[in-house]
């Protein structure tokens, strides 16, 4: 980052920020890709160049863009969310049957389809390719626009084996962060046309997310992307232990079959307590984990958490659940 060479990207070009951009796109297969602080803004740009105001957009019930964002898509650019309840964040033909309105001056336009891979609330569920690949063709059919909130599309690669170009394939636009897992301090890239690159600029500009000298933190994100996606098998195997630790004990259930990336959700019985105290009590041996509900903890392992803290929060577990 100290060396990284940089320009101004609101009105010329930061050299840096301009390699990390084409080699986004590149690796996704898409035409442009542009720079952005956060996920949620690259999210919520990709929904106003996709819609209007007034417009509708189909979602999971529990994916990040309705519940993570304060509703931005509302606030900002007057849209409306239809949810849709899944598995573990999978939606399926069978669940979007009948989803997109009829064309009705009483009613809103159905505009896009979004997905999340892998699913946050999901337990990290990596999205089947062939189901994407169907409900994306059945939204094109019928008149939408697709895009993909893959924040970590990284893990969704190295877990299948499949590269984020095939998994970003069906969708006009894909969002994807350099922070979660990757490691890099901040930052976001949406790719996809040229086209829409150019509208999501305008966009950026308006939510105050221009940056000027941004290659020192564009070239952490190279940094990131030539060293830390291969790694990311580690986080996913260490997700693997923290669950084995947790299905030693009938009152705590694991969210699917076991962690397929890098978060584990386990559900805590009543005849325990609550998730709150169960954390609580973690940190009390310096395991700090998050209260999702009252009564779901959730787990995230990531480059920063060494396999000996694993073994470590492994034994916490144990001890707090033995109480």
């Amino acid at each position: 980052m100290y060396r990284a060479e940089v320009g101004d990207d609101v009105i010329d070009v930061d050299p840096t920020l301009d390699r990390l951009q084409k080699r986004t796109a590149e690796l996704l297969g898409k035409q442009a890709a542009i720079f952005m602080p956060s996920g949620t803004m690259t999210n919520q740009i990709a929904l106003r160049v996709h819609c209007s105001p007034g417009d509708e957009f189909l979602c999971d019930s529990d994916c990040h863009i309705y519940n993570y964002e304060q509703g931005a898509f509302a606030q900002l650019s007057g849209l409306v969310a239809k949810t849709i309840q899944g598995k573990q964040g999978v939606l399926t033909l069978d669940d979007l049957h009948g989803a997109v309105r009829p064309i009705n001056e009483h009613m809103v336009q159905t505009r896009l389809l979004c997905l999340e891979n892998t699913h946050n609330r999901g337990s990290g569920k990596v999205q089947p390719q062939s189901q994407v690949e169907q409900v994306c063709k059945w939204a094109h059919e019928s008149g939408l626009q697709t895009h993909l909130d893959g924040a970590r599309l990284f893990n969704a690669s190295v877990a299948t084996g499949i590269s984020v170009k095939e998994l970003a394939a069906p969708f006009d636009s894909v969002s994807v962060c350099f922070s979660k897992g990757l490691g890099a301090p901040l930052g976001s890239c949406l790719a996809g046309t040229h086209e829409m690159v150019s509208k999501a600029r305008r966009a950026r500009k308006l939510f105050g997310g221009g940056m000027r000298q941004v290659g020192v933190v564009a070239s952490a994100a190279l940094y990131a992307l030539d060293h830390h996606v291969e790694r990311l098998a580690i986080d996913h195997v260490h997700a693997k232990l923290l669950a084995q630790a947790a299905r030693e004990f009938d009152f705590l259930k694991v969210m699917g079959d076991e962690p397929e990336t890098n978060i584990l959700i386990f559900h805590v019985s009543e005849r325990w307590g609550t998730a709150q105290r169960f954390a609580s009590e973690l940190e009390k041996q310096g395991v700090r984990v998050m209260a999702f509900s009252p009564i779901a903890i959730r787990m995230v392992t990531h480059l920063d958490v060494s396999h000996d803290q694993i073994q470590r929060a492994c034994e916490a577990i144990r001890s707090v659940a033995g109480q």
